[in-house]
């Protein structure tokens, strides 16, 4: 956990990729030297791309998970067996707040992406109301029966996918809440909480931190939404006997 992949030594001032694996700064920009600011460069260990930042490979983020780690084991050899423990439990909660603090804004983006699909379903599905009217009103008062059909089939599909949209917005705001509950229980041990307080606390709150962290928010969404495309096809009049008098709905 100390070490980076690329120089194989002791990490300094490791910065983190959006894939979360980290590499000292010094090695991505001896990496990505070619590079400028937008270009898009794939991780050195999963290869997965990201861009980047607009002030370079120095903008990235730095792992203070990683940098209270080395802290750590830094201290820890001229600390005693207390004061190494108590140290070793501090950066632990700390490291969990941040983790949990950086799951918070995932969460509050997939929030923000679920409302406006919400947005953006009933903004298009109002668009196809609007084309099936416009066919309706063309036809002899026959096809009033079918053009009512139409109508609802659609308005059946917007209610299913708002439907959809809104319990999965609900559960992302619930692990959100519990989310914002550990930082606040966490940030108040760590600031008005005795020594013993926070070494008896903190394993508790690293168990409640990784079973929150194991909620995976966008791949939960990503599994639960299955793609939905409304299209209209205007009728060409009475072609088929059986067929929809104004259209269909796909």
């Amino acid at each position: 956990m100390t070490e980076c992949s690329i120089c194989t030594e002791v990490f300094t001032d490791p910065r983190g990729l959006p894939c979360y694996h980290t590499f000292c700064l010094k090695c991505l920009l001896n990496y990505g030297k070619d590079k400028r600011p937008g270009d898009s460069i794939p991780c050195p260990l999963c290869r997965k791309e990201f861009i980047i930042p607009c002030d370079g490979l120095s903008g990235l983020q730095k792992n203070f998970h990683i940098e209270k780690l080395l802290h750590v084991i830094q201290l820890s050899a001229t600390r005693g067996a207390h004061e190494k423990t108590l140290d070793a439990f501090c950066s632990l909660v700390v490291s969990d707040t941040e983790q949990v603090t950086n799951f918070l804004t995932i969460t509050e983006e997939v929030l923000h992406r679920l409302e406006t699909e919400k947005n953006d379903v009933i903004k298009h599905v109002a668009g196809i109301e609007d084309e099936i009217n416009t066919a309706a009103d063309k036809l002899v008062a026959a096809i009033q029966h079918d053009k009512a059909k139409l109508v609802s089939e659609v308005g059946s599909i917007r209610v299913k996918r708002i439907k959809q949209l809104d319990t999965l917005k609900q559960e992302v705001e619930q692990h959100r809440t519990a989310l914002e509950s550990f930082v606040r229980d966490s940030e108040t041990l760590l600031s008005s909480g005795t020594a013993c307080d926070v070494t008896r606390s903190a394993i508790s709150l690293h168990d409640r931190a990784d079973e929150l962290m194991k909620f995976d928010v966008i791949g939960h969404v990503d599994s639960s939404l299955s793609p939905v495309n409304v299209t209209f096809t205007s009728s060409r009049l009475m072609d088929r006997e059986d067929s929809n008098l104004v259209g269909t709905v796909t």
